[in-house]
């Protein structure tokens, strides 16, 4: 089974879908971590770079553990540019599919259910208001929140385009709004909605 998490930046994606997989013992993919070690290698082409996820959930980039790097703001900034090249696109989607197309698996990205597996036997659309996705990642950030939150809304307009949108949810997604909910019953929530299917 996969289940299927997108939605836009700072609304929960990351944390609920780590979450979510380890309740229901699948196994969590963050495409969003591939784009940046994409953009950390850049310009190296993403078809040739090793990108890998260890056993504590560590992003690897040619065996090496980049996952605090990739999380810096000026790889941040990058990742939005490099994930519009359609060849850096094309290559991390195929790889994508690969992995989830084997074993059961949380997967969330901006376009997770609406490019990668727009088959997903689940797909939540996870979305939040403008100021708590703001808030939230100022607080992960440490930034300012009225600067974050403008920033957001700029990759939100980034992100419309190279065939996903992060405005509105994919064909037969359920929309979840965050706001105001805790992680727990967030994930209450998409667990339980896995227990209804076939």
């Amino acid at each position: 089974m996969l289940v299927a998490i997108d939605g836009p930046a700072g609304a929960g994606k990351s944390t609920v879908a780590r979450a979510v997989a380890e309740a229901l013992g699948f196994t969590y993919l963050d495409t969003g971590a591939m784009y940046r070690c994409a953009a950390l290698a850049w310009p190296r082409p993403t078809d040739e770079l090793e990108i890998s996820f260890g056993p504590a959930g560590q992003v690897l980039l040619d065996g090496r553990d980049v996952s605090a790097e990739i999380r810096t703001p000026e790889v941040s900034a990058r990742a939005t540019d490099v994930a519009g090249k359609p060849a850096v696109r094309a290559a991390l989607v195929a790889r994508q599919r690969a992995l989830i197309a084997g074993g059961n698996y949380v997967a969330e990205g901006r376009d997770i259910a609406t490019v990668v597996a727009p088959d997903a036997e689940v797909k939540i659309f996870l979305t939040a208001a403008p100021e708590e996705r703001a808030r939230r990642r100022a607080e992960e950030l440490g930034g300012d929140v009225e600067q974050v939150q403008r920033e957001l809304l700029a990759r939100d307009a980034n992100d419309r385009g190279h065939g996903r949108t992060t405005a509105a949810p994919a064909a037969g997604a359920i929309a979840v709004d965050t706001t105001g909910l805790t992680v727990d019953e967030v994930v209450a929530h998409i667990v339980a909605m896995t227990e209804v299917q076939p």
